[in-house]
């Protein structure tokens, strides 16, 4: 019998034991060991039962137990011990408050779904994970961050896998009451309510939870209250669920209502409001447009607040391809920007953001990373490929820029090791090594024997197989109406066996089966006698993806064979709980992607992170990091006629690699059987390539190349009553308008003959600036090899001098101006230049960022 509501009952913890309620309030838990141990100890069976979350302990341990502990002077005493730390933590100076005085007061990070840990499910995959390790990093550090996202009522999805192999999805409710989370309240305790304002006199109410991870804030906004309609509860109902209207509906939400909570929350807590405004990815890009309203109500222009905005807003891309950018129908769009939700804001300024270049306007669909871009004067991707990858996707909106001059650097991706290391291989440290920082201990040391760290592998590996085991056992007694399952799911996978992992988000590109090219292969690889192999695949496809279901399906219907069933497992519903066994577990982490449609790729990090090799394709963080003491590379077949001979010819590679490379080297033992080879590439990653993959290395680079940068910048606009911002809309208002008029006009070379080496270039070029002054422009040579006539690789540039007096350089004269430079040949071979003119105003973050150029013809 079904219940009619469901509602979690809070457990009542005896008064000695109060310090267990504020640390299970506060979600450091889910990366700090010894805080896990407290809670662990309450009940060994219970905690591994609740998924490691002390919140849904508590609710379910004996009163009995409970008073038992209460009790025992030395329970009681450890947990205040670790209250106290905590206390200690959230209170203690951190690396951001040695920077000084220089640096952002308060950073909004916004994001559609954050990983924090598997007891608050508000993630899909990767973006999520990357956002939550985010946030630990910056609290670890110190970084004054808010988190904003939306709490979304049933979380992504739980997967379970029909007998034929095809994934189903399930939509389990959450009581937020039941998660560790409080709600929002002004000083006299009424919950504080965000309101939009939609078409046809509606509006949208969200309650607002906040989580506290560690030293920062997470604010969740909530539609599932009373005072909205059903249909308006439902907008916050799944995370990535529903059409284009209710995803459009969410995004306002977090853009536009995320922004609201932000400046509510920091008012109540007497926090400074935001200099920096951070978008992770750009389903949050609304949140321009909010702010922009605001400052209109301040007596700004549209022109004069974007600028505002720009200067204080980071956008970070995460999609290498146009796909899987979200693309709203401009009458959507039109229908829901009105003047009520963002008073100010002219329709026609607002739509013009999310206009694709070269698109027609009236017609073209509203891009949300367009309009993240044009309202971010920060921008990055998260690897070095995955920057190259975005200048070339976006270049269209800065015309006339080489790719590399497009204004988006890189960051690349890292993981929070306190989150994803083991806690044996933690313990193996502090014992051994004096420190429990995994990340930064010399794993080389010979204070740890290869026998005793291949051991300590060797249980991380054990502890994978029990679980995989104990969760196929589950699937089995779901699927099959509570019936035991076969003896052969006792059998599956081996400790002491080769172990290859691969998990992640199924969509077509990151190719689950490309394994499976020639079945036969690799059967004959898994099973071998002397060198087996093993494979533990996860992943879930998206709900509306049934091509990259099928995919599973394929996969789940060839580990199904009687004599492969323990050598190569599917295990269901992927998520922390299960990655946080997974990747220890692993010996060896598989990636092949579609190369280079792997932005970053974090997976093969935490797996690093834990002892790990990596077998990858040149893609994402491995194109920057790989060396042969990390694994190895699997050459892509770029050149192949079509996708099917490339396939072919990259799983060929993954399989002669597999076969002959990685299993020779794993089973080469010495005569106590330990792979002495293979520890000692193992320790070199742990000790040499970890400390590079790490969230904490990630974020000290956005506070000091995005962060720190974007709050001066937002000083400098806003300093003297915005006087700033009113100078660079007036500035960018004029050249816009004289730009059509400006041309290189003609160019004249001398002083070289017969062009060697340290000889000097000298140019001559009449420029029309048409009227705008010289002050207002950059005159330039753009040099460098040049191979073609296309194109001048790795450019570089000289100014040229304006060849007129200082008294008339900013009058603006009418007609060509002269301009002079000289340029040194300091290379041999072949050689090519051009002038060209760029804006140029001293709040310019780039010469590109206006999009304008003018070129020698």
């Amino acid at each position: 019998m079904k219940p009619i509501r469901k509602f979690t009952v809070r457990a009542v913890v005896p008064a000695p034991l109060s310090a267990l309620e504020e640390l299970a309030a506060n979600l450091r838990w889910s990366w700090h060991e010894p805080t896990r141990r407290l809670f662990e100890a309450i009940d060994p069976g219970l905690w591994r039962a609740s998924n490691r979350d002390p919140v849904t302990l508590l609710g379910e341990v004996a009163p009995e137990r409970l008073e038992e502990l209460a009790a025992d002077g030395g329970y009681v005493e450890w947990a205040e011990r670790e209250r106290a730390g905590l206390r200690e933590y959230l209170g203690e100076p951190r690396w951001f408050q040695s920077l000084g005085a220089e640096v952002p007061r308060t950073i909004a990070y916004f994001s559609p779904e954050f990983g924090i840990t598997a007891a608050l499910p508000q993630y899909s995959g990767g973006l999520g994970i990357l956002a939550g390790d985010h946030l630990k990093a910056a609290s670890d550090l110190g970084v004054p961050l808010i988190g904003v996202g939306l709490f979304y009522k049933a979380g992504y999805f739980s997967q379970s896998i029909t007998d034929d192999g095809w994934q189903q999805e399930r939509y389990p409710v959450l009581d937020p009451d039941g998660l560790p989370l409080s709600m929002l309240r002004h000083p006299d305790g009424s919950p504080v309510q965000i309101t939009l304002a939609l078409p046809d006199d509606a509006e949208l109410h969200a309650r607002v939870w906040t989580a506290a991870v560690g030293r920062i804030p997470l604010l969740m906004l909530d539609t599932d209250i009373p005072s909205n309609s059903d249909a308006l509860r439902s907008v916050t109902d799944r995370l990535y669920g529903g059409g284009g209207e209710h995803r459009l509906l969410q995004e306002l939400l977090l853009g536009v209502g995320g922004a609201r909570a932000v400046k509510l929350y920091t008012e109540l807590a007497s926090r400074p409001a935001p200099d920096v405004f951070h978008m992770n990815e750009g389903h949050a890009g609304f949140l321009g447009l909010e702010r922009i309203s605001t400052h209109i109500g301040e007596g700004l222009s549209f022109a004069e607040a974007l600028q505002l905005v720009r200067a204080g807003t980071v956008f970070t891309t995460h999609t290498p391809v146009p796909a899987g950018i979200d693309r709203f129908d401009r009458g959507l769009v039109e229908r829901y920007l009105t003047s009520s939700l963002l008073p100010g804001v002219e329709l026609d300024d607002a739509l013009a953001l999310g206009v694709e270049p070269g698109a027609d306007p009236a017609t073209s669909a509203f891009n949300m990373a367009v309009m993240g871009l044009r309202l971010a004067q920060h921008a990055n991707g998260v690897s070095k490929l995955h920057g190259e990858v975005s200048r070339r996707m976006f270049g269209d909106l800065w015309p006339g820029f080489d790719t590399e001059e497009v204004p988006i650097t890189s960051i690349t991706n890292g993981v929070h090791a306190p989150t994803w290391t083991d806690p044996a291989l933690v313990a193996l440290a502090e014992e051994r090594l004096g420190t429990g920082d995994t990340e930064h201990a010399d794993w080389r040391s010979g204070a740890v024997s290869d026998g005793e760290f291949w051991g300590v592998k060797r249980g991380m590996r054990l502890q994978l197989v029990e679980d995989a085991r104990r969760r196929l056992a589950a699937a089995w007694s779901e699927q099959h109406a509570g019936a035991q399952p076969p003896k052969w799911v006792g059998r599956v996978l081996d400790p002491d066996t080769l172990t290859v992992g691969f998990a992640r988000r199924v969509p077509t590109y990151k190719r689950l089966t490309l394994m499976l090219q020639d079945p036969e292969r690799l059967k004959s690889i898994l099973t071998n006698p002397d060198r087996p192999v093993q494979f533990v695949i996860a992943g879930k496809s998206h709900p509306a993806d049934d091509e990259g279901k099928r995919l599973i399906q394929k996969l789940v219907q060839f580990a199904a064979q009687p004599e492969l069933r323990e050598r190569i497992v599917f295990l269901p519903d992927y998520d922390m709980g299960m990655a946080e066994l997974l990747y220890p577990g692993c010996d060896v982490w598989l990636n092949n992607p579609l190369r280079p449609l792997e932005a970053c790729g974090t997976s093969g990090m935490k797996a690093a992170m834990n002892g790990a090799l990596n077998l990858s394709i040149l893609d994402g963080w491995w194109a920057e990091y790989e060396g042969e003491d990390y694994g190895w590379v699997i050459p892509s077949a770029d050149a192949a006629g079509d996708a099917g001979e490339r396939d072919a010819l990259e799983a060929a590679s993954l399989y002669e690699l597999l076969e002959h490379r990685v299993a020779t080297r794993y089973y080469e033992r010495d005569h106590d059987g330990v792979p002495v080879e293979w520890v000692r590439r193992v320790r070199t990653t742990l000790s040499v390539l970890a400390p590079e993959l790490g969230a904490d290395r990630m974020v000290r680079q956005y506070v000091e190349e995005l962060y720190r940068p974007a709050a001066e910048q937002a000083e400098r606009v806003a300093a003297d009553n915005d006087r700033g911002a009113k100078e660079l809309a007036a500035y960018a208002d004029r050249v816009r308008e004289a730009w059509p008029r400006v041309q290189v006009q003609h160019v004249e070379s001398g002083g070289v003959e017969a062009p060697h080496v340290g000889d000097e270039l000298q140019l001559r070029a009449h420029v029309d600036l048409g009227g705008l002054s010289v002050d207002d422009v950059t005159v330039e040579a753009v040099h460098g090899r040049s191979r073609s006539d296309e194109r001048i690789e790795h450019a570089m540039l000289t100014p040229l001098t304006p060849a007129i007096s200082g008294t008339d350089a900013g009058t603006g004269a009418a007609g060509p101006q002269l301009y002079t430079g000289t340029i040194v040949l300091a290379r041999a071979g072949s050689f090519g230049y051009t002038v060209r003119v760029v804006p140029r105003h001293p709040l310019l973050v780039s010469s590109a960022e206006l999009g304008l150029v003018a070129v020698a013809g």
